[in-house]
């Protein structure tokens, strides 16, 4: 044998053991199920996983499908996950996502986060001992609506009529629930609908049209993607408006009240990274998100002419200025 056929025999012989390593040993795949559109794992969702050891390109990888809104498309690509052996399902934008992957499989780890009772749309069965294969942080989108509309109240006492802007093609829409709470407190309310971003400027041209005085725009992927069409139709039309969440009040939406939704980022890459290392879904209870930020945006207020009360902003978190 000459030298270089020996070194050649070395080379091979020092590859063959990494291969075999690299197939013992696959890196698990998280496949990530949004009903919104593309978007890469927050931030927030990669320090939880880093923090147990995870790092993507080094011991775990990604599989990335959205729905773009439609949401009867997450049917099909749950399957698709489960199809491609994924080792855990992040489920995020809405329930729907993870009811879709909870269809799709009994078997995968499914993590969620989204602003629905998971015990109600059928998730787990216990927030403390969720059973199943289903666990996951809840960001009380929801719940909070009521708690919104008393806000908007507050701030824009003279609004006789207040809208409240849905998606018809959200399966978790319950617009009946915010008519019952508004009833309860003597607020005349009006539904408004918009499921593509058309219908959006078509509600607020409604809303214009019939007189609405304030609009609490309900929690939903389409509309989340979409803060800045809602910042200027609301600034256009002068149309005070409450959100679910700091995105849109950082955009120059006038009010958001709802959970610290970074803090239920890295949660969830905590869990998944947990799951990951072994631990059933059913051993790791529901967490609720417990920070809840009220964000005012006083420069919107003042463009609206309104005068914030006191009482809100001693509670407000954070007053943009």
């Amino acid at each position: 044998m000459n030298r270089r056929e020996f070194i050649a025999g070395l080379g091979g012989a020092a590859v063959w053991p990494l291969v075999a390593r690299g197939q013992q040993q696959p890196v698990p795949v998280i496949g990530v199920l949004n009903a919104g559109g593309p978007i890469s794992a927050d931030p927030a969702f990669r320090r939880g996983l880093n923090e147990l050891g995870f790092v993507e390109g080094r011991n775990v990888a990604f599989e990335y499908l959205w729905a773009d809104g439609q949401y009867d498309r997450l049917p099909a690509l749950a399957a698709e996950l489960v199809r491609r052996k994924v080792a855990v399902i992040y489920a995020t934008g809405t329930a729907n996502s993870a009811r879709a992957a909870k269809a799709a499989t009994a078997f995968i780890p499914i993590v969620f986060q989204n602003g629905s009772d998971p015990i109600k749309v059928g998730l787990v069965t216990s927030m403390n001992r969720p059973g199943g294969n289903a666990t996951g942080v809840i960001n009380f989108i929801s719940t909070l609506v009521a708690k919104r509309l008393g806000m908007l109240r507050e701030l824009v006492p003279q609004a006789n009529l207040i809208g409240f802007l849905t998606n018809p093609a959200n399966p978790l829409s319950d617009p009946a629930a915010i008519q019952a709470a508004a009833r309860g407190v003597g607020q005349q309310m009006i539904d408004l609908t918009a499921s593509t971003v058309d219908e959006i400027d078509k509600a607020f041209a409604a809303a214009a049209q019939q007189g609405v005085g304030a609009l609490l725009v309900d929690g939903d992927v389409l509309f989340n993607h979409r803060h800045d069409q809602f910042a200027a139709l609301a600034a256009h039309y002068k149309i005070p408006a409450s959100y679910p969440n700091r995105v849109f009040s950082d955009a120059g939406g006038l009010m958001s009240y709802g959970s610290n939704i970074i803090d239920g980022y890295r949660q969830v890459g905590i869990y998944v990274g947990r799951i990951l290392k072994g631990t059933r879904p059913a051993d790791l209870p529901v967490v609720q998100a417990n920070r809840l930020e009220l964000i005012i945006n006083a420069q919107t207020a003042r463009m609206l002419g309104l005068t914030v009360p006191p009482s809100l902003l001693a509670v407000a978190d954070e007053v943009i200025d």
